[in-house]
This record gives structure tokens, C-alpha cells and sequence, in this order.
């Protein structure tokens, strides 16, 4: 039974929302389109000044077609599968490694290979973008790329001896030096980020290819999420490992807590395996506690802070923002506890007053502690339109099913 104040925010949040997701896509469509050399723009600043020699990134290609293809089966528009169909052919025609598999890093603004590595968190958003765009399309093509891209994660990166993942090999997928995921990281062979996406891609494969051996890996990645990268004490995430999952870092991500909170009782539902849904309930409540801890006095979540250190990064970037919108409310769906449901919809405000770039549209990268825009992309290779987005589309159907009961 919902109460007076659910049933008061509901429709508002979810009609806000709508109009949020068209609002995003549109500024993606108008200004993102590479109409010189196809595909789309490699940056994009906070004026939206294009800057026409950036390279472009699988990632980013790969969180516009997996944008488009979610949009277009909420808000079913032609433009939105046009858009899908064209991230879909870039990524075929400029990404995939014909030689040795899988997908190169980035391409250089002509779309000839650049960073040509094998960095195993991009190959697992391509699949999990060539996933949902085989839902919209039935596209055969599609998902034997998905599949293909699938095998190569699992023969080069799966670590038969120890579990779990290692994060980047060369073009040939040999060992290299450097495995880092971008110049913050720490350089080790395990981490929670790669991790929660391989996850997140192989769940999205599973709901349109039901292999029995996915499904296996699926449960395995559950495990090593429970026993390994959610801390038993703290029940925040441990951001990097060595290969024997011995802890490296201290660091807290806020953002990674509250995605995590939601995404991985996801997948446990995506493989309908009653043991770890329900173990995974569990975990999602206290996962969004833990990531509670983050939020500040204006309802925004702050980025980072270090244990160790005792520092606090006093930013708050876009994509926490949005991971918390949508992890509070499914703990607001597990508990029936308003005062989740109160942080979703009072973070979303925060976004309203502070995220959203209401003069050049879309959402700036963050804010600094004094409210003023973080001078980066509004569009670039990780500034992408999926963690907005998904959350409107998740919460778009989250509410509906909240609000018919």
C-alpha cells in the first residue's frame, strides 16, 4: 500500500523523467552526430564546441547504441532506432579487430585504429550495447558479434586459477605493463570496476541468449562480487586487487556503491536464480547504506573519499547522481522505507538545480563544492548518455510498476 507522499511523488517523478529522457536524447541527436566522418563526435565542451580531432572511444560508441536501443523500447520514436542503427554500423565498420578479435580501445577521428588494446571493460560495453540493440532489431548480425566478443572475454581475460577477470591485454592479447583503465587508476590486474560491467553485459546477453555456460559465469561473477569486492565490514565496494584479490586501494566510490546496489540484484533476477536473488536483496539494502554515507546537506552525492587519507573529494560528478537516483529507489522497493524513496526523488532536485546545463542541454560532467560546472566534456569518450539515461528509463518503468499497484 503506498503513502500519501508516494503516491504525491510518483506521477511527478516518473512525468519529469519522461520528459528528461526525451530532453537528453535530443541533445545527443542534434549535437553529437559526426555528419563530415560519420559515426559521432569524439568531444564535446560545456558550450558545445565540437572539437573535430578527438578520437573516439568504444566506450562511448557503445553507451550511445545501448541509449538509443533502451530509448526506443520505452519511447518508441523512429529517431531513436536510427540513432541505435548508426552507432550499431560504426561500431562494425571502425571498431572490431578483424585480425585478433574483440574491439580496439579507440579510433582516431577518422575512424582508423588508434589505441588498439584490448581493454576488457570496453569489450564488455560493446557487448552489453549489441545486446539491447538485438532486442530492438532481432539483427542475427548483432548478436553473433555479442557472442564473438563474449568468447574472446572469456578464452583471454577469465582467470581459471583464481576467478574473476583480468583487466587488458595488447591488440594480439598478450600480457602488457599497463593495464589502467584511464590515468587515475591504479595499475592492477583485478578491479571492481571491469568487473560490475562484465556483469552488467553478460546479464543483458543472457536476457536475449539463455546459455547455460553464460548463466554459470553470471553466478560466478555474484560470487566474486560477494567474497571478494563487497567489504564484509564496511559494505562499500574494494576498487582494486591484485590477482589473488588481496585489497589495493582504500579509496570509496559513492557512485560504484549505489550502481552496484541495484545492478547486481538485477542480474541475479535476469537468471531467475532464487538463492541469489535473495541473497542479493540483502546486499542491495545494505550496499545503498553504505553509499548513504556519501550523500550530502543539498541531497547531492559527493564523488570519492579516501579512507586511508581521511580526504573527501568535494565534487559531485553526473553519473553518482544518477546511479543514486535509481539505487535508492530499488531499496525503496525491497524496504518500503520512504526515507529511500525521499533520497531518489531529492537527488533527482539536486540534478533539477545543479547537474542539468539547462541553457546548452544534457547534464555537466559535476559540480566543484562551490556549485560552479567542472570545465570538461559534455560529451566525450567517457561523458556518455547512458548513466542519465538508464536512469530515466529505469525509473520510467520502476515507477509505473511502483505506482499501477
Amino acid at each position: 500500500m503506498l503513502t500519501a507522499e508516494a503516491v504525491q511523488i510518483l506521477p511527478v517523478y516518473r512525468d519529469e523523467l519522461n520528459a528528461e529522457l526525451e530532453s537528453i536524447l535530443n541533445y545527443w541527436m542534434k549535437y553529437t552526430l559526426d555528419k563530415k566522418k560519420g559515426g559521432f563526435i569524439g568531444s564535446l565542451d560545456n558550450a558545445n564546441t565540437v572539437d573535430e580531432a578527438a578520437p573516439k572511444g568504444v566506450v562511448l560508441n557503445s553507451r550511445i547504441l545501448w541509449a538509443f536501443s533502451a530509448a526506443y523500447r520505452v519511447i518508441q520514436k523512429p529517431e531513436y532506432l536510427d540513432i541505435a542503427i548508426r552507432a550499431y554500423k560504426y561500431i562494425a565498420d571502425h571498431f572490431i579487430d578483424r585480425k585478433y578479435g574483440g574491439v580496439y580501445w579507440s579510433v582516431d577521428s577518422d575512424g582508423n585504429p588508434l589505441d588498439t588494446r584490448k581493454q576488457i571493460y570496453g569489450l564488455a560495453f560493446c557487448v552489453y550495447g549489441l545486446a539491447e540493440y538485438y532486442k530492438v532489431t532481432d539483427d542475427a548480425k548483432a548478436l553473433q558479434l555479442a557472442k564473438d566478443i563474449y568468447d574472446k572475454i572469456e578464452q583471454h581475460s577469465f582467470d581459471v586459477k583464481k576467478g574473476g577477470y583480468l583487466e587488458a591485454f595488447a591488440q594480439d592479447w598478450k600480457i602488457i605493463n599497463d593495464l589502467r583503465l584511464s590515468e587515475k587508476d591504479d595499475n592492477e590486474k583485478k578491479t571492481m570496476n571491469t568487473h560490475l560491467h562484465i556483469i552488467e553485459a553478460y546479464a543483458n546477453l543472457y536476457s536475449v541468449w539463455p546459455d547455460d555456460i553464460l548463466k554459470e559465469r553470471i553466478k560466478h561473477l555474484l560470487d566474486i562480487f560477494e567474497q571478494h569486492i563487497i567489504n564484509r565490514q564496511t559494505h562499500h565496494l574494494n576498487l582494486f586487487m591484485d590477482e589473488d584479490w588481496n585489497v589495493r586501494s582504500s579509496l570509496i566510490s559513492y557512485g560504484h556503491d549505489i550502481e552496484a546496489a541495484w545492478l547486481l540484484l538485477e542480474c541475479a533476477e535476469i537468471i531467475n536464480s532464487e538463492s541469489y536473488i535473495r541473497k542479493f536483496r540483502e546486499l542491495s539494502v545494505q550496499l545503498a547504506d553504505a553509499a548513504a554515507e556519501g550523500i550530502d546537506k543539498d541531497s547531492g552525492l559527493w564523488y570519492e573519499y579516501d579512507a586511508a587519507e581521511d580526504h573527501l573529494v568535494k565534487e559531485k560528478h553526473s553519473w553518482p547522481q544518477a546511479e543514486a537516483m535509481v539505487g535508492f529507489f530499488n531499496a525503496y522497493q525491497l524496504t518500503g522505507e520512504e526515507q529511500y524513496l525521499r533520497f531518489s526523488f531529492n537527488n533527482w532536485d539536486f540534478v533539477k538545480r545543479y547537474i542539468k546545463d539547462n541553457r546548452s542541454g544534457e547534464w555537466f560532467w559535476g559540480v566543484k563544492e562551490d556549485y560552479s560546472p567542472m570545465n570538461k566534456e559534455k560529451a566525450g569518450f567517457w561523458k556518455c548518455p547512458y548513466h542519465n539515461s538508464r536512469a530515466c528509463t529505469e525509473l520510467i518503468k520502476r515507477i509505473s510498476a511502483q505506482h499501477n499497484r
